[in-house]
């Protein structure tokens, strides 16, 4: 790392000579800028994202009773793609069926159902046995017990990986180059309509932070050159994250950078 790469470490990020700068951020979306980095880089960041970073996810369900209309394995179905809150610092991702067994404690989460109609079952009827673990959106419907119909069954969540099963997905991610944006907003009024409205702020004027924030570069591009030119640097690029809610966007990239120099450490010793 240079030295005037440690004097921006606290201000951006510096991972590896690639420095992060942050565009915008809410709750579960997150914009931010990897610098002086390459398409491979910028892709196997991405693909570590989408598919080493772990979360929990509901793998396996036993049934105790369910004459609901749905079949045992639809209801199982359901339950895996139900979004779970994840605390990585407590839980260790298992290497497999054996690990599993020797540290279940460690990674996995077991949750009851036990529920009579009639009534619509949702996430939030899962009796969960770490209050940290729970489903991130309550209201997701599991099933609709009719008059007299029951379900029962207990359900064991496991931390694993999205290159092994989406549903261990945290998040979607994309990258484009990172856009320059010159804008001349002097003849706006006859082009007003070619525009998105969400490309203008509130004085209604085309603005740069809008565009970047809605995704609208290419919508805005090649309209009137005079009045919105768009140029592209090939050594940054503009990363989007949305997260499904398992983990903050924060919590993503911080676990996804570091698995990513992890990887490269392991690299560098195997070269040398």
């Amino acid at each position: 790392m240079t030295a005037a790469g440690k004097k921006e470490e606290k201000e951006v990020g510096v991972y590896k000579m690639v420095k992060l700068e942050l565009k915008s951020k809410s709750e579960n979306k997150t914009t931010f800028i990897v610098k002086e980095s390459s398409p491979a880089y910028s892709n196997a960041l991405r693909r570590i994202i989408l598919g080493e970073v772990p979360v929990m996810a509901i793998e396996e369900v036993e049934f105790r009773k369910n004459n609901s209309a749905l079949y045992d394995e639809v209801v199982a179905h359901r339950l895996g793609l139900v979004p779970m809150s994840t605390d990585l610092k407590s839980y260790e991702l298992p290497q497999g069926p054996e690990d599993i067994e020797e540290k279940k404690a460690k990674c996995t989460v077991q949750f009851t159902l036990k529920e009579k109609g009639p009534k619509t079952v949702y996430a939030s009827d899962l009796k969960t046995k770490d209050p940290k673990i729970k489903p991130i959106y309550p209201k997701m419907p599991i099933v609709k017990l009719l008059k007299d119909q029951e379900i029962e069954l207990i359900a064991t969540a496991i931390l694993g990986l999205g290159k092994n099963h989406s549903k261990w997905s945290p998040c979607h991610v994309w990258y484009t180059y990172y856009p320059k944006l010159t804008i001349n907003n002097k003849d706006i009024e006859n082009y007003k309509e070619l525009y998105p409205p969400q490309a203008f702020n509130k004085k209604g004027k085309l603005d740069e932070k809008e565009i970047l924030e809605n995704n609208l570069v290419d919508a805005v591009a090649h309209v009137n050159e005079d009045i919105v030119k768009v140029e592209y640097d090939d050594t940054s690029y503009l990363f989007h994250i949305e997260s499904w809610g398992q983990l903050s966007p924060k919590e993503i990239i911080t676990e996804a950078l570091g698995i990513f120099n992890n990887k490269l450490d392991e690299l560098n010793a195997l070269v040398k």
